[in-house]
């Protein structure tokens, strides 16, 4: 980040400093235990987190991209087999598809939640699909209970990306408790962030569980003895330990980011953006503040020239990104998601940005966008 910006656009530093007693001590435990992988600190931690969620079981793993292709092998999801979800996303999604052999099929997000368009997922369906993969961003959730109506309608498994959504509810129902299973990540910058990688798999389903438990340990049942070819990728104990310390206070933080954002909702109403809306059914955990404008790298380049720093989630549609173009199937039109990623700029936020920097935020974008009624 530019060394000019006073205000950044997260800082998970803050978020560290913030409980720095607690998790020094939690780190100061595990180190002197011995016990550095898979030890008693995981196993807490995956029983609080999917108790937190509000499901039987909880399996942690290196990082959220590995959550999400555990997540699809557990759900039988083979290579050849076709997922359905959305282009504007982190590539994380479709690498996750990927990895499992599977082949990501798009369809166009809402204009206002920027989540599955469930309009278009039935037409999305081909003989062989075996699953959607709606995704919950920037905190707010997809429509579960539409996605779910399609995938019982038309026998598919449901896998939440729930790596922005810690804490998020539909309908009063946290995310990753509506699916067959859910993934999350711990990337530090996330709602509930490690010091490091880190993910979870949350299921109410046993056998899932299970699945998940012995893939992502070389398909071990017992010791040194692979049942099927899995891999390694497990959540170690010192992540664990300081994802409990944090878990104590996600809530807390959550309505900390809510107050931000009601800062935002209240003082930019005639900035000339379009503000993030947040659906009736929704409880939003603002893990990103995203306005729209046409004239967006003005006003990005205007704010860091006034020390506030900004970033864009995401400024290529996975579609479009050299890796994917013109190889992977889009169901239909993309109109919405290739707007928006032409307009859209998160703000700052985070749990520590306090009230008096928000309102140093508006006052930027107020002088922005005065300036530009001012050139008309």
């Amino acid at each position: 980040m530019n060394g000019s910006v006073k205000i950044p656009q997260t800082d998970p530093s803050a978020n560290y400093r913030a409980h720095a007693e607690e998790i020094s001590a939690a780190i100061s435990s595990v180190l002197e235990k011995g016990r550095y992988i898979l030890g008693e600190e995981v196993a807490a931690f995956e029983r609080e987190f999917a108790g937190f969620i509000g499901v039987g079981f909880g399996i942690g793993t290196g990082n959220g991209t590995d959550a999400l292709h555990l997540a699809l092998r557990a759900c039988g999801v083979l290579p050849g087999d076709e997922v359905i979800t959305v282009s504007h996303t982190a590539v994380a999604t479709v690498a996750a598809i990927e990895l499992c052999g599977a082949i990501p099929v798009f369809v166009d997000i809402e204009r206002n939640t920027f989540t599955i368009d469930i309009s278009q997922i039935e037409g999305a369906v081909s003989t062989r699909t075996k699953a959607i993969i709606p995704v919950h961003l920037y905190g707010h959730t997809a429509d579960m209970e539409g996605v779910m109506y399609v995938a019982r309608l038309k026998g598919l498994k449901v896998i939440e990306d729930c790596a922005q959504s810690h804490g998020a509810r539909y309908q009063g129902r946290m995310t990753g408790a509506w699916g067959d299973a859910a993934a999350f990540s711990f990337y530090p910058t996330k709602n509930l962030g490690a010091v490091g990688d880190g993910g979870i798999v949350v299921t109410d389903d046993p056998k899932i569980a299970q699945k998940v438990r012995e893939a992502r340990e070389y398909g071990w049942r017992e010791r040194y003895i692979s049942e099927f070819p899995g891999l390694n990728s497990r959540l170690d104990e010192i992540q664990a330990a300081v994802l409990r310390v944090k878990l104590r206070f996600l809530e807390a933080e959550n309505d900390r980011r809510r107050a931000v954002a009601k800062i935002y909702d209240e003082s930019l109403t005639d900035a000339g953006l379009l503000l993030p809306l947040s659906e009736s059914a929704a409880h939003h955990v603002y893990h990103q503040y995203v306005v729209r404008s046409a004239d967006r790298d003005s006003l990005r380049t205007f704010l860091e020239d006034k020390g506030i720093g900004t970033l864009i989630h995401y400024p290529v549609p996975v579609h479009r990104q050299p890796a994917y173009r013109n190889r992977i199937r889009c169901a239909g039109p993309m109109d919405h998601t290739e707007i928006l990623a032409r307009e859209i700029l998160s703000l700052p936020m985070f749990p520590e940005l306090t009230a008096s920097q928000a309102l140093r935020v508006v006052e930027a974008i107020r002088a922005w966008s005065s300036g530009r009624r001012d050139k008309r």
